[in-house]
């Protein structure tokens, strides 16, 4: 067990399925109060039925208040999971980007602001964000989507530095291609890019309770990640000549 999220109050939004249902389960049971968001209304009864959790379906931009009185007035972790897999290139509809931009960002954001004030006063709380290796390097073929993880993952960079000395927890999961109904949506890229090593939703909760046992900012289900970040920093012309390469050959079968 892992005693930081012992009797812990949860809320996990998108944990209808994949990813966040994954965590909802672990958090579950560590021995958390979990409270199960989802746009799915049955999706997240079901899945709050499976574990003994509290159902609070709805936009996980405005369920913040709600699920706080569900666990008694108090959200210790809260894990922004919802996510939408944007595809497109700079020619998407501007509708498109603006829902991409509202729920890989804002709805991050509007959590925040709800939840700072009462952890900052009490000098403890953990933001969990389920941002995509897409937030540190890109995705072919899904730019409104790769646009807005890098936003997600530069927000929970900020709260961490901004806030860790006040006793606030930030975790930034970034998994590259998970077997979800997520991953089916990305099409042709995902076959080619995501699919070849894709894990389960199971694997990216032990890596978040992995970094929450080891009190670390980046989880990173998929280690190989982290060379992939480095020459994206170091050698940036070489690495974007290795991503053109990607997307040639995905151009090629279409």
């Amino acid at each position: 067990m892992v005693e930081a999220v012992q009797d812990a109050g949860v809320v996990v939004t998108g944990a209808g399925g994949g990813i966040g249902a994954a965590l909802a389960r672990r958090f579950a049971a560590e021995g958390a109060r979990v409270v199960v968001n989802d746009l799915d209304a049955a999706k997240a009864k079901a899945v709050a039925e499976e574990i003994g959790a509290i159902a609070v379906p709805g936009d996980a931009s405005a369920i913040v208040a709600e699920a706080r009185d569900a666990l008694g007035g108090t959200i210790d972790v809260y894990c922004a999971n919802a996510g939408l897999p944007s595809a497109g290139s700079e020619s998407a509809d501007e509708k498109v980007w603006a829902l991409a931009w509202d729920v890989n960002v804002m709805a991050h954001v509007r959590a925040a602001q709800e939840l700072l004030p009462a952890w900052l006063e009490r000098g403890s709380g953990r933001f969990v964000s389920t941002v995509s290796a897409a937030g540190l390097l890109t995705m072919i073929g899904a730019a409104p989507y790769s646009v807005t993880k890098h936003g997600a993952y530069a927000f929970a960079e900020w709260l961490s530095l901004t806030y860790r000395h006040r006793g606030l927890k930030v975790h930034a999961i970034c998994p590259q291609g998970v077997r979800t109904d997520m991953l089916d949506a990305t099409g042709s890229a995902g076959d080619l890019v995501l699919q070849p090593t894709a894990i389960e939703p199971e694997a990216v909760a032990d890596a978040l309770f992995a970094g929450i046992e080891e009190d670390r900012f980046l989880i990173l289900p998929h280690p190989e990640v982290a060379g992939y970040y480095q020459l994206r920093a170091t050698q940036p012309d070489h690495w974007l000549s290795n991503m053109n390469h990607i997307q040639q050959k995905w151009e090629a079968t279409r």
